[in-house]
């Protein structure tokens, strides 16, 4: 079983890494403010989805290497560890350069927006990196049960991932006229999260 302390500490990082601005919740916040809060909020609830499909090739990767190959899954921790400062780096360097522009989608039924949603999430490499690279940091290897472990991370991830992007789906409204108004929000928002990227890779990469 998860640990309490892990559990916090790894629901603390998730919770700030998805609000913080990205593809995927601005486009969620996109959705709910050109189409409406029950279409941002199926879209959300699709891209949260999609992250259960990385939580199984995390599970099936990661604990094949750790098994197989000490050595590989070093590899693998020093790349993700890179990518995560490489993503931290170009959050500080385009701070409040992402703007919020609308999805520019017609009309569709719920249940179609979701599984757009899911797919946008399934098939973008970076949060599939993004997933190998930062679910193995709050892994206890000497609890045992690496994949049950890795698994649980994941489907944890994804449930707080559909809560955020379902309120960010609801108050999108809201939330798009507080932006517009305090313009200096999403540069700070940027520099915070590119700060917790950096930090996330440093630790991946001289963690033993």
């Amino acid at each position: 079983m998860l640990t309490l302390q892990q559990t916090l500490a790894f629901l603390a990082a998730a919770i700030l890494i998805t609000a913080s601005p990205g593809p995927d919740n601005l486009m969620v916040l996109s959705m709910g403010i050109s189409k409406g809060r029950r279409q941002g909020i199926a879209f959300g609830l699709g891209c949260a989805a999609g992250c259960l499909s990385h939580t199984l090739l995390a599970v099936i990767g990661v604990s094949a290497l750790i098994a197989a190959s000490p050595t590989a899954f070093t590899v693998l921790k020093v790349a993700g560890g890179l990518y995560l400062v490489w993503m931290g780096f170009n959050a500080w360097r385009y701070a409040g350069v992402v703007r919020i522009d609308e999805v520019g989608m017609a009309d569709q039924p719920l249940g179609q927006l979701f599984r757009k949603g899911m797919v946008a999430a399934m098939i973008n490499p970076k949060v599939i990196l993004f997933f190998l690279s930062f679910l193995p940091q709050f892994v206890i290897a000497a609890n045992g049960h690496v994949a049950w472990q890795l698994g649980a991370l994941g489907v944890l991830f994804a449930a707080q991932a559909a809560v955020l992007f379902g309120l960010i789906g609801y108050f999108s409204g809201a939330v798009g006229q507080w932006l517009s108004k305090r313009p200096k929000a999403g540069p700070v928002l940027d520099r915070i999260a590119g700060t917790v990227f950096i930090g996330l890779g440093l630790r991946l990469i001289v963690s033993r």
